[in-house]
């Protein structure tokens, strides 16, 4: 199914005319150093890492160190009705980062301050510019972590992982983004400052906001700053690295973790095809591995108790507790999408089905891959059931060949005949955006389009991402 935008009436100046007195404006209101007009500059910002590129290049880019940019950028645009996309780093899989012809673009990265760290509350206020990792290193000196850790941490920003609800590896024992946002500070389409949330762990007050406005990827407001939940460091980790035969096998031994009432912090699956891409020593060690992290005063524990229940499935196992050897193990996982890159370019996706039904998705992908001809790459957050089937194709090509949609097609009707979803963390930007109504049902789809026209009821923010 193929969605449309229905915003309500923009204002009826002529496009031309409407760029021509936003770029007058914006030069007038902002700082000289917070507008890029050059075409070639701007061109940079038309795609993300998923490699979408819409056609045409954006009409600007405003460098916002400040609220008040963004509210000048956001007040003015809204006025003449020309589309915004907001953009942080633009580590983006799903093109929601991606801008078209004429969009202006609103480069947050340079909003980068970490305003407050309080080790009292354990809670920090940071800007969207921030990257994720800084953050945790900056938490680290008190003792404390950001739980989130996607695989991108080393260079996306806490706003991105926000419009995205974000993932990664710690998530299942420390869940995903919108479990670490107690409130944020959001300017709506007209350029109004909105606060939502709180800096306490608990509050019911009114509708929930903070959560709504994560991971609506840039479509209903612009994240200007965001107070996180910390969490303590644990004081031990102990981490198990263990091959089996199949990928199915390995599979089934994440579930049967999970059955034993054991509750890691990171439990990561990686088949043969990408232990080839990564070294090929690795592959003939086992046609895929899963690595399990356990932490806490415990983790020793936990970790024993895993390996009892995955040695009779694995063929070969191993433990440590040593911090050093433990990102060793985990190098395997960390290092995968930069060697499917080198072997052409990936359609990354992002689907989780319940965890009872992770080996029969891994089936599945594998029988969608042999139909195609289509190479499929496998990684998968285990612990909760999120699949990253990774399609690499000659990067020459101009366009994704029809195969390959053709496979991403079924492995997403997969997903929802097993009682998933399309996207566990990676966001719908544009890639997902025409099976979004499949997923929702046609009432819940159109309760959103009406909740999205009463955030942005231009329709500026962000256009044609995510609905």
């Amino acid at each position: 199914m193929t969605t449309t935008d229905h915003p309500q009436a923009a204002p009826t100046t002529t496009t031309s005319t409407a760029h021509a007195q936003l770029l007058g404006l914006l030069a007038r209101d902002l700082a000289p150093d917070r507008l890029t007009t050059d075409p070639a500059v701007a061109a940079a910002y038309a795609t993300d890492r998923s490699g979408t590129r819409p056609g045409g290049g954006p009409l600007a880019v405003v460098h916002a160190r400040r609220t008040e940019d963004v509210t000048i950028a956001l007040r003015h645009a809204h006025a003449l009705g020309v589309a915004v996309v907001p953009r942080g780093a633009g580590t983006g899989l799903s093109g929601g980062a991606s801008a078209g012809e004429d969009a202006l673009v609103l480069d947050l990265s340079g909003m980068d301050r970490i305003l407050e760290l309080s080790p009292e509350d354990q809670l920090a206020v940071v800007e969207p510019g921030v990257i994720t990792a800084e953050l945790d290193r900056a938490a680290g000196e008190h003792g404390l972590r950001y739980a989130p850790d996607p695989a991108s941490a080393a260079l996306s920003t806490i706003g991105g992982n926000i419009a995205t609800n974000a993932g990664g590896l710690r998530c299942a024992k420390y869940g995903v983004t919108r479990d670490s946002v107690l409130g944020l500070e959001a300017v709506l389409a007209d350029g109004t400052v909105v606060r939502t949330g709180r800096r306490t762990v608990k509050g019911v007050t009114g509708y929930d906001l903070t959560a709504l406005l994560t991971g609506s990827e840039g479509t209903l407001a612009v994240i200007t700053s965001a107070t996180l939940r910390l969490f303590p460091e644990p004081v031990a980790t102990a981490t198990i690295a263990a091959y089996f035969s199949s990928v199915e096998a390995a599979a089934d031994a994440s579930f049967a973790i999970s059955r034993a009432g054991v509750v890691p912090a990171l439990a990561e699956l990686v088949d043969g095809p990408v232990l080839e891409a990564v070294d090929p020593a690795l592959r003939e060690r086992g046609a895929a591995l899963l690595l399990v992290q356990c932490d806490g005063a415990g983790a020793v524990a936990e970790a024993e108790a895993v390996a009892r229940v995955v040695e009779p499935l694995a063929t070969s196992v191993e433990q440590t507790a040593d911090p050093a050897e433990a990102e060793a193990l985990l190098a395997a996982r960390r290092l995968a999408l930069p060697a499917l890159e080198r072997l052409g370019r990936p359609l990354i996706e992002d689907i989780a089905v319940p965890r009872s039904r992770l080996a029969e998705a891994v089936r599945g992908i594998r029988a969608v891959s042999a139909r195609h001809d289509v190479p499929v790459f496998t990684i998968a957050h285990a612990a909760d059931g999120n699949l990253h089937p990774i399609i690499v194709v000659d990067p020459s090509l101009p366009r994704l060949p029809d195969a390959a949609w053709d496979a991403a097609d079924e492995i997403f009707a997969l997903a929802l005949r097993l009682g998933g979803t399309l996207t566990g963390e990676h966001g719908v930007g544009v890639l997902k955006r025409q099976w979004v109504a499949d997923e929702l049902g046609p009432a819940a789809y159109a309760l959103q389009r009406r909740l999205k026209a009463a955030f942005d009821p231009h329709g500026i923010l962000n256009p044609g991402k995510a609905l």
